[in-house]
């Protein structure tokens, strides 16, 4: 049972922490666009 003081603010702080690094890449544009790079391969001239 002690081990519930352990594990549950630590995976409070691991899901804190993933939440801040997909807004993160949210509100830096890293979702805008997922079909271009596919397309860039080839529509690419040589």
């Amino acid at each position: 049972m002690d081990i519930l003081y352990l594990l549950v603010p630590l995976s409070l702080l691991l899901v804190l922490g993933i939440g801040a690094l997909f807004w993160w890449s949210v509100s830096n544009g890293q979702f805008d666009d997922l079909e271009a790079p596919g397309r860039a391969i080839l529509d690419e001239d040589d």
